[in-house]
């Protein structure tokens, strides 16, 4: 079924952060619903909407950044009192804007998810959980990893209380008091969970939740353990989801789920007759969306998306058909309440353009004299940079409250930036001076008038690491920058996963000294990405992780004074070796250094890399073929004449430039991981077979796996 829907903007609030708006629930059918919305400025403004204006209910006043936004209320009666979180406190509004309740948690760090359900209160700090009941602590919890979200069961429903925490290492843990029931895996790093139906469902134990990779997916949180109803791939290869909510926007009387991400795809899904999920709108914003309810706010009996974006823009995707009408002729014309508006828009437009003229007379006339002192304008950038399964590349979004004017990278480590068709700015290059400054990279985007919203993607080698620096200028005056940093990590293309095969034959690294769990704990997450920062419970650890880029495995168990590390590629394991030896030697710890190389862990390596390097070598050999086989066909005057193989070269030929333009270097990154395999398996052997290095590109160059993997053995 299709849907039509209308978008319209409400009001523009400060910055804001994920899930701080919600739309307050009404006593009639017919009427609008107010609107709550949160920002970092530290407002909280209520507003309905009367004659087509917001008119504000209540506003807050300024204070520090408000992290989330929570409806409340005893249970069983309309969820209409609004809690907020800002810092390690948590207050409490009434639907007319008084203040009833000011708590404080008494964390050490601010709080960054809220659940509230009658008198329990559920907040998380980055790896801390706390239940309150009636502002009395009740349960505690340490995670094993970042906390991104906290989602309690109805306990109306269940009959007990049941809190899930959305982990940062792929897992939903079920907690029971203060300890854990039981863990969930999903495919990516939760962000965001909502009840389904807003109630759980049947039994109350259905929950969806998003991933920051941009999957969704429906589980039923069970007593005896979990019970995953489907996933959704990412396959478009859209945004991170960063708000859910479930609403009837079709009135089929099935409630649709609403979803909104990190790239500002706004999306509804229907549940078909096996409730399995299909899209059936979708529209893009401009920005992040960091909220999305479903709900009646423009006009009465007509349903709307309402959504809160980055910048702090609330606005809605409406059922109401737009206001034209057709007049003599079919010519289109705006109704008089559009034209009402329009020309109270032209006017208070033309008073702030009076008003940003005298400003700036007055700044210049001010900065003219001896004691004026410049400002430097301060804005705020939301900033991703994440590891891309699929094609084994980094993500960097960055995300500014006003339009960029352009970005300036710069790399100490060698890394290829790759095309991303979202991205509109111009970019170029400069040359660089490796010998003398150490830069590997430096390129500059230019942006079009009115971008807030910038992707990027690079690709790292592993083995190199250092740091990515990009420096963000905004169209502001005066001219100003900030500067973000990202570590480009030693084994950067790892991802942590749940479990690895344990057939595949291993190579082992095994390091013994005087370190503690907390030193060798901060080398694996200088040397790994995924991996928390903070040193994990309990005297010894485990973690499992995959290349992305090869898809051979990585296993580090280590202790006090003990570390263990597996790995079916020895490449994986000489990095580990080498960058582990110069941190301890750094702190000048005496490490003792054994491993075990496993000689069938070349050729599995090999034959991995096998089917990439072929369809490289293939996709390589067809885009050099092209512009022969078009000067042919120009000649003769059609390609009726050419043999089907070099007709579909013909034929594929805008495809095939595309998808190799987009893979820039990738046939010598394939040769390079041979050729350090090549070399790590007899440096481990106290070998130096450089100078056989040109031996090795000549066989590459006529490429056959049976022969690289004689010359392997035979060296």
């Amino acid at each position: 079924m299709e849907l039509n829907l209308n978008q319209v903007d409400y009001l523009q609030v400060g910055v804001t952060s994920q899930k701080t708006m919600k739309l307050l629930p009404t006593v009639g059918r017919k009427a609008t619903q107010k609107v709550a919305v949160a920002d970092h400025d530290g407002v909280v403004t209520c507003f309905g909407m009367k004659k087509g204006e917001a008119v504000p209910v209540f506003k807050s006043l300024p204070g520090q950044k408000i992290s989330r936004l929570e409806l409340g209320g005893a249970l069983g009666t309309p969820q209409e009192k609004i809690f907020v979180s800002l810092g390690s406190e948590v207050r409490g509004y009434t639907k007319k804007g008084k203040q009833f309740l000011t708590f404080e948690a008494n964390l050490t760090e601010s709080i960054n998810a809220m659940h509230v359900s009658g008198a329990d209160l559920f907040v998380c700090a980055s790896y801390i959980y706390n239940h309150y009941c009636d502002c009395k602590d009740q349960d505690y919890y340490l995670s094993g990893d970042k906390i991104n979200d906290v989602l309690c069961l109805p306990v109306e429903t269940v009959g007990r209380i049941v809190p899930i925490l959305a982990c940062q290492d792929r897992v939903l843990r079920v907690l029971q008091g203060s300890d854990l029931q039981y863990d969930v895996e999903v495919p990516g790093p939760p962000t965001v969970l909502e009840l389904l139906n807003r109630d759980g469902g049947k039994g109350g134990e259905e929950v969806l939740y998003g991933t920051a990779d941009g999957k969704l997916g429906l589980v039923q949180i069970a007593k005896s353990g979990p019970i995953t109803s489907w996933e959704l791939d990412n396959e478009k290869k859209k945004g991170g989801v960063l708000c859910i909510d479930t609403f009837d926007i079709v009135g089929d009387g099935v409630k649709d789920i609403l979803v909104g991400r990190d790239d500002g795809t706004v999306e509804v899904y229907g549940l078909d007759s096996s409730n399995e999920p299909t899209l059936r709108f979708e529209n893009v914003l401009s920005e992040s969306v960091t909220s999305i309810q479903g709900g009646c706010v423009g006009k009465e009996m007509y349903d709307e998306v309402l959504t809160t974006t980055y910048t702090g823009w609330v606005s809605g995707l409406t059922t109401e058909p737009q206001q034209m009408v057709a007049g003599p002729g079919d010519e289109i014309k705006m109704s008089r309440e559009t034209q009402g508006k329009v020309a109270a828009l032209r006017a208070e437009l033309e008073q702030l353009q009076v008003k940003v003229l005298q400003g700036r007379e007055k700044y210049q006339q001010s900065s003219q004299s001896s004691t004026a002192v410049s400002a430097v304008p301060v804005f705020s950038i939301n900033d991703k940079f994440t590891l891309c399964q699929d094609d084994a590349s980094y993500s960097l979004t960055l995300e500014v409250q006003t339009a960029i004017d352009n970005l300036l990278l710069q790399s100490d480590v060698p890394i290829d930036l790759l095309d991303v068709d979202k991205n509109s700015a111009v970019v170029s290059f400069s040359e660089c001076d490796t010998e003398s400054n150490g830069n590997f990279l430096l390129a500059t985007y230019r942006c079009q008038a009115n971008t807030t919203r910038l992707e990027l993607k690079v690709r790292s080698i592993e083995g190199q690491y250092g740091t990515l620096q990009a420096y963000v200028t905004p169209r502001l005056q005066p001219k100003t920058c900030q500067v973000r940093q990202y570590q480009i990590k030693p084994l950067s293309l790892h991802q942590r996963t749940h479990a690895i095969d344990q057939e595949r034959p291993m190579n082992t690294l095994r390091l013994t000294g005087q370190f503690s769990f907390a030193e060798i704990h901060s080398w694996v997450v200088f040397c790994l990405p995924e991996v928390p920062e903070k040193t994990p419970a309990g005297d010894s650890i485990t973690f499992y992780f995959q290349n992305t880029f090869l898809g051979t495995q990585l296993e580090a168990t280590y202790c006090k004074g003990e570390a263990n590390f597996k790995s079916d590629n020895i490449s994986t394991i000489s990095i580990l070796k080498d960058v582990l030896s110069k941190e301890a030697t750094k702190r000048k710890i005496n490490l003792n250094i054994s491993y075990e190389v496993n000689e069938d862990s070349v050729s599995h390596t090999l034959r991995m890399i096998h089917p990439k390097l072929e369809y490289q070598l293939i996709l390589a050999r067809k885009v050099q073929l092209i512009d022969a086989l078009k000067e042919l066909q120009v000649h003769e005057g059609n390609a009726d004449f050419l043999i089907p193989e070099y007709r579909s070269i013909l034929d594929e030929s805008a495809l095939l430039l595309e998808e190799y333009k987009k893979q820039p270097a990738h046939l010598e990154r394939l040769y390079g991981m041979i050729t350090d395999l090549f070399i790590d398996k007899f440096k481990f052997k106290g070998q130096n077979v450089k100078t056989k290095v040109s031996q090795l590109l000549a066989i590459l160059n006529n490429y056959e796996l049976d022969s690289l993997m004689e010359f392997f053995s035979e060296a």
